[in-house]
C-alpha cells in the first residue's frame, strides 16, 4: 500500500466512530457525523504543519469550525512552542471583556499530545500602555536588558492557546497579537519530503481524534443520563478555563413542549453564558440563530434571576434558545470568577403554559422584532475577527 493509500485508509477509519452515535443506524446523525469527520479534517490543517521555531496564532475553531462545544463569545486561537525556547508576544490586548493565554504541555494540534494546563495569563495584569500595547517575553529566565512583562516558561510548554471574550459582538477592536522565537537566528527552511509525509499521516489520522473526543463527550452524557438536568463540572486540566463553573447537561424537547431554564446570577462574575449544541457537541449555529446568550444579551428577569425558554418554535420571548431545528442536544452554561457557582435548573413545560411559568412581566417579542435582532447578530458575528 503507497502512502497515499495509507493515509486515505486512515481518514477512512473515522467510520469506525458511527457506533459512537446514539442510533447508528439513522441516516439524518450518520450524515451529520460525516460532516464533523471533514470538519475535523479542516480544522486539523491550521496545525499540521505547525513549526514552534517559526510560531503563529491560527484559528482553532470558529463559526465554520464550530465543533467541541466552540463558545460563541470567544475567539480561539493557539500556536505551537518549544518551551525551552525564548518567545515574544507583543500587540494591543483589544476592547474585549477579557484577553487570556493558556501556556499547556499538549493540546489538541495535529502534532500534540495533550497535556496540562501550566498556567493561565490574564492580559490585563501586564504593563499596558495608553493604548493598549503590551510585549510579553516568555523564557526560562529573564534577560537583564529586557525591560517589558516578563513570564517563565515552563521547559514542558508545547502549545498557546488564545482566549479572547466579547460580550458585545463586533463593537470595538479585537486583540492584534504576533509571536516570534528570539533565541533562534531566523532562517525559514524547506520542509523535506520525511516531514511532510510524517504531518499528512498525523493529518489524516485527525478526524478520528477531534471527532472521537466530541462523540465520546457526548456518549458519555447519554451515559449519565443527563437528559433534561445538569452536572457540575470545571474541566480542570481539559482545556477548561481556570476558576469557572460549567454546568453541562443534555435537553429533550417534546411535542407540544419547552424546556425553560432558570438560575440566580451570582453577586460578582466577570463572565458568564449559556450555549447550545447539538448531539455531536458542535455548537448551534450562533449566527444565523439565537442559540447563545451572554452577560451581556441576556435579559434579567425583575427578581433578579435568569430565565430562557428553549423551543423549536420561536415563543416570542427575549431569551429565547433556538436548538436550530434539534429536538435533542447540549447544553452548557458557564460562570467565570464568579463569587459562587449557581445551579441552574431546568424545567419541561407545556408550551400552552409557558407563559404563565415565566414573570408576569416578561416582554413579547413579535416576529418582526425578531426578524431585526438576528439581522443585527448575524452583522455583529461578521464584524468580528474570526481568523
Amino acid at each position: 500500500m503507497s502512502d497515499w493509500e495509507e493515509r486515505i485508509a486512515a481518514f477512512g477509519a473515522t467510520q469506525e466512530l458511527l457506533a459512537l452515535l446514539a442510533d447508528p443506524a439513522d441516516p439524518q446523525a450518520g450524515a451529520e457525523a460525516e460532516r464533523l469527520f471533514w470538519m475535523a479534517l479542516a480544522s486539523g490543517w491550521f496545525t499540521a504543519f505547525a513549526d514552534p521555531d517559526f510560531p503563529d496564532f491560527v484559528p482553532a475553531v470558529n463559526t465554520h469550525i464550530h465543533c467541541v462545544g466552540t463558545n460563541p463569545d470567544f475567539i480561539y486561537a493557539s500556536a505551537s512552542i518549544d518551551g525551552a525556547g525564548s518567545y515574544v508576544l507583543s500587540g494591543t490586548r483589544g476592547a474585549g471583556l477579557f484577553l487570556l493565554l493558556d501556556i499547556a504541555a499538549g493540546g489538541l494540534g495535529v502534532m500534540d499530545t495533550l497535556g496540562r494546563s501550566l498556567g493561565l495569563l490574564d492580559f490585563d495584569r501586564l504593563n499596558l500602555d495608553g493604548q493598549g500595547r503590551f510585549s510579553l517575553l516568555l523564557s526560562a529566565e529573564r534577560p537583564a536588558d529586557w525591560t517589558g512583562d516578563w513570564r517563565q516558561l515552563d521547559p514542558a510548554a508545547r502549545s498557546l492557546t488564545l482566549r479572547q471574550a466579547s460580550y458585545d459582538w463586533g463593537a470595538g477592536n479585537e486583540a492584534r497579537i504576533a509571536i516570534e522565537r528570539t533565541d533562534k537566528a531566523h532562517s525559514p527552511r524547506r520542509r523535506s519530503a520525511a516531514d511532510i509525509a510524517e504531518r499528512l499521516a498525523a493529518l489524516a489520522a485527525y478526524p478520528k481524534r477531534l471527532a472521537g473526543m466530541a462523540l465520546g463527550f457526548m456518549a458519555g452524557q447519554r451515559a449519565k443520563n443527563l437528559w433534561n438536568r445538569l452536572e457540575h463540572d470545571d474541566w480542570a486540566g481539559q482545556g477548561g478555563v481556570q476558576g469557572q463553573h460549567y454546568y453541562q447537561g443534555l435537553f429533550k424537547l417534546e411535542p407540544g413542549k419547552a424546556l425553560v431554564l432558570e438560575t440566580e446570577l451570582p453577586d460578582t462574575v466577570r463572565y458568564w453564558n449559556v450555549q447550545l449544541s447539538d448531539m455531536l457537541w458542535n455548537s448551534v449555529d450562533w449566527m444565523n440563530r439565537q442559540s447563545s446568550l451572554n452577560g451581556g444579551q441576556a435579559r434579567i428577569d425583575s427578581d433578579g434571576r435568569f430565565r430562557a425558554v428553549i423551543a423549536l418554535e420561536d415563543p416570542g420571548v427575549p431569551n429565547w434558545l433556538d436548538p436550530g431545528g434539534n429536538s435533542e442536544g447540549a447544553i452548557m452554561l458557564r460562570w467565570t470568577e464568579a463569587s459562587s457557582g449557581p445551579e441552574p435548573v431546568l424545567r419541561l413545560v407545556d408550551l400552552a403554559d409557558l407563559r404563565s411559568e415565566l414573570p408576569p412581566d416578561t416582554p413579547s417579542v413579535s416576529p418582526d422584532e425578531r426578524e431585526g435582532q438576528l439581522r443585527a447578530r448575524r452583522r455583529s458575528v461578521q464584524w468580528r475577527r474570526r481568523w
